[in-house]
């Protein structure tokens, strides 16, 4: 069973850790996040932890995590991240410090030296909260995300091995 500990720039203990079954909810109201009908394509094989908060365990969002390849050898291999966060626990450090929590667990993990991460380009507070972690913004991955009003393009992060050395 994963359980991650750490705390938020703001001294709250922050719990990365695997749900209890019929816990998830997917965090609601955010304009980045309404995937319509074909939410997961068959056979994606996407791993998730929770997001958790404080001694009393409170549930705030979820972190997610798949792979992607970038060649055929083994070192070709990254991790693509992704978060959603309850309005409540948005603004407070939990994403920025959630994500570099799991990017190191990652890289504890794994053997991959890349993780990566892409959020709307519209989304500013993601953007900084990946840039906070520690995340490289690589540039514009054009019309990448299909959501449920159409196509979006995306700014594409990523956080090295080597970042963490």
């Amino acid at each position: 069973m994963t359980r991650i500990e750490g705390r938020t720039y703001r001294d709250e203990i922050l719990i990365l850790r695997d749900e209890i079954e019929g816990e998830h909810k997917e965090p609601e109201g955010t304009d980045f996040a309404e995937w319509g009908e074909n939410f997961f394509r068959p056979g994606f094989d996407i791993h998730r932890l929770v997001i958790a908060i404080g001694a009393e365990d409170i549930v705030v969002g979820s972190l997610t995590w798949h792979e992607v390849w970038y060649g055929p050898t083994t070192g070709s291999r990254a991790w693509n991240i992704g978060i959603g966060l309850a309005p409540i626990a948005r603004g407070r450090g939990i994403g920025s410090t959630a994500q570099r929590m799991l990017a190191q667990h990652l890289f504890d993990t794994t053997d991959v030296d890349r993780v990566e991460a892409s959020t709307d380009v519209a989304n500013e507070p993601e953007q900084r909260a990946l840039e906070r972690a520690g995340f490289t913004r690589e540039g514009v991955i054009r019309q990448a995300q299909q959501r449920a009003d159409g196509q979006h393009d995306l700014y594409g992060y990523s956080i090295l091995r080597s970042d963490f050395e």
